[in-house]
């Protein structure tokens, strides 16, 4: 079941070839919603170094595992805006380009490489870097890779330089690797580990294909989620239509593009304007006229009013533990295992879509995290205690914050806890038991076919 992306925020694409500059200069966060800074976040141009909160934790606790689930980078849009030029961004990588990274050009010449890695199925066939010099629809930019050459570097000061999680002859069995079928997870993917490795070697690089968007693997069958999930799109379309101003914007967007209105809200034209805006490049124009900022704010206004609405309603929040319960099952067993002592995956890495990181961020109750950006990352950690050996603790960080405790199994901990952290089988409980008690239920097959109340 390919699930539809319940937030219309979606995903994106890149380079800098302005002719206009849009993007005012990012500064602080305005006190009110303000469509055009939460656009700029959702960007995530890389800019200034990123502060994070990984690997922190009391001098006598050692790391013993870390789990990433990461959305791909900046991309070019899946829709078209009907009846104008396609935006004007090429995908060849270009290390002299902005935005780049000092080992852009190391990572273009070992990509060109790369016969030698393990890719399960339909990944073998995709390109290992981004190489198009118009990009092709949903292609990873030169932006999106560089996104993800900083995260694996950030990831590896923390985790290789600090806390040695991995050694400099790391083998393959001390990685999990999954991407779904898309280029541009698999070259996100790769992008964070040329830079996360000791040393980026393909021999020791085993890729899993993931078919489904929410990482359910064998336990996708669950009508029940898939009801939630059209409950919660009738609750965004009943949303959209009560919005006059948004129906004005659409209104006039379809006059200048001169097609029907209802043509145009079916090309989601937010997917392509957003690519507009990250990349600088003027918003498209006709002999009839302009799409300007005005139209670009109401309609990302109304994604931010319809996030903050999914978030009261619960719809959504009911299909999101349904949708990630086996990928959130999964870690928890992986974790269990390295905590009795068993020789387990120490690094696991998921890259997936926004669509995958939403409903994660929604069902652990970390409802004041914004809908995931460009190379999104959500980190779980895993700690040892150095003086009781037997404890074990986690921590979870979303774009380098820690939000341990805004998640609903630990927010009571945090006032009666002296550690930074969560005590893990708080979070195992929550996976195995406290998850399915609002759908008055005991498991996660009970769940899924239990009518709703």
């Amino acid at each position: 079941v390919h699930l539809i992306p319940v937030n219309p925020v979606r995903e994106d694409g890149l380079n800098p070839k302005s002719r206009k500059r849009i993007m005012p200069d990012l500064l602080t966060e305005p006190p009110a919603i303000d469509p055009v800074y939460e656009a700029q976040v959702y960007c995530n141009v890389p800019s200034i170094a990123e502060r994070s909160m990984e690997g922190h934790a009391p001098h006598y606790f050692k790391l013993v595992s870390v789990q990433v689930l990461i959305r791909h980078g900046d991309r070019y849009p899946l829709y078209a805006i009907p009846k104008t030029k396609r935006p004007d961004i090429d995908c060849m990588l270009v290390p002299s380009r902005k935005p780049s990274h000092p080992q852009l050009e190391a990572f273009i010449k070992h990509m060109s490489k790369g016969s030698a890695a393990q890719m399960d199925g339909s990944l073998s066939s995709l390109p290992h870097f981004p190489s198009h010099s118009l990009c092709e629809m949903g292609e990873l930019t030169q932006t999106g890779v560089v996104q993800h050459l900083r995260n694996g570097q950030l990831l590896r000061e923390i985790y290789i330089n600090k806390h040695k999680l991995l050694p400099g002859d790391w083998t393959a069995k001390q990685l999990y690797l999954e991407t779904t079928g898309k280029s541009r997870t698999l070259q996100s993917a790769l992008a964070l580990l040329y830079t996360f490795l000791p040393d980026f070697d393909w021999k020791k690089i085993n890729m899993r294909h993931q078919w489904s968007t929410i990482f359910c693997s064998g336990s996708c069958d669950c009508p029940m989620r898939n009801h939630y999930l059209e409950e919660e799109q009738r609750r965004q379309y009943s949303l959209r239509v009560k919005n006059n101003n948004l129906e004005k914007i659409y209104v006039d967007m379809a006059k200048i593009v001169g097609i029907p209105t209802r043509q145009l809200r079916a090309s989601n034209p937010i997917d392509s304007l957003l690519c507009y805006f990250c990349h600088n490049v003027s918003f498209p124009c006709t002999k009839a006229g302009c799409i300007g900022m005005e139209h670009f704010k109401v309609i990302k206004r109304h994604q931010l009013e319809d996030e903050r609405e999914r978030q009261e309603k619960k719809l959504y929040f009911l299909y999101a533990l349904l949708a990630t319960h086996p990928l959130l099952n999964q870690t928890v067993n992986r974790l269990q295992r390295i905590a009795e002592g068993k020789k387990e995956e120490v690094f696991v890495l998921y890259s997936a879509h926004d669509v995958t990181l939403s409903p994660v961020l929604s069902a652990l109750g970390i409802t004041e995290a914004r809908f995931p950006r460009f190379a999104a990352r959500l980190v779980f950690e895993l700690w040892q205690d150095g003086k009781r050996p037997k404890e074990h603790f986690i921590r979870i960080l979303y774009n380098g914050a820690d939000v341990t405790f805004q998640t609903s199994f630990c927010k009571d901990h945090y006032k009666r806890s002296s550690k930074p952290m969560c005590p893990l089988e708080k979070f195992v409980n929550f996976v195995k038991r406290d998850m399915f008690l609002i759908f008055n239920s005991t498991s996660y097959y009970d769940a899924c076919h239990r009518k709703a109340l």
